[in-house]
């Protein structure tokens, strides 16, 4: 898909709220935006960022209930009802889906492949196989990521000018999780530049949270 016009498409999406569960029919000009939120309804960061998502779509010139209509469910964190709210929200066929989240956006992957998705707040979808690249994800998924995993390789740089006498590095990972794989690429890459001698050389060790805790 294009990537650019995808995103000036989510300027123009709308969405419609549901009265007992049942779709509600869009006016002529109208659009439908879906949005599966990953955290509780009633957390008030939440409240915020739909705040915030319906105050920008104004900013565009789409106004809930003129012709933007959203329909928002709630994860909470539950894999299970995640699931049954991302087939609910397929099954309405909006214009896009808003997906805040991994397991969100995990969830709305496996139920379409043709309805546009767009995410925020996920760190690594490269690793977690949800795009090819960010120039161009490919397939019915877009969005946005605060972090770049190049810039990880910064940490190690600002820790060796903090403590020089630094040779070990643990990192830890989560093994059931790709996310965050991509860090260790950077950081391998990084450690052979000239900073780190060679009676300096830093061994990665992946720990495995399943295994910690069990100690």
């Amino acid at each position: 898909m294009n990537r650019r016009g995808f995103l000036a498409g989510l300027g123009g999406a709308v969405a419609w709220p549901l009265a007992s569960g049942a779709q509600q029919p869009a006016g002529p000009g109208v659009r439908r935006i879906g949005a599966l939120i990953g955290t509780v309804e009633t957390d008030p960061e939440s409240r915020a960022r739909v705040a915030a998502f319906e105050q920008g779509l104004d900013l565009l010139g789409w106004t809930v209930g003129r012709n933007v209509l959203i329909a928002y469910r709630f994860g909470s964190a539950d894999p299970a009802l995640t699931q049954k709210h991302a087939a609910e929200l397929v099954g309405m066929a909006p214009d896009v889906i808003l997906a805040n989240s991994p397991l969100v956006l995990r969830a709305l992957q496996q139920q379409t492949s043709t309805i546009p998705i767009v995410f925020a707040l996920v760190i690594d979808p490269i690793g977690e196989e949800f795009i090819k690249s960010l120039a161009q994800p490919g397939g019915n998924i877009t969005g946005f990521t605060s972090f770049e995993y190049p810039l990880s390789a910064k940490w190690l740089e600002l820790l060796k000018e903090i403590a020089p006498s630094v040779r070990h590095v643990a990192a830890i990972n989560h093994s059931q999780k790709l996310q965050g794989s991509d860090i260790y690429a950077h950081w391998k890459t990084r450690r052979r530049r000239p900073a780190w001698s060679s009676s300096q050389r830093m061994r990665m060790i992946r720990l495995i949270w399943s295994k910690l805790l069990k100690q």
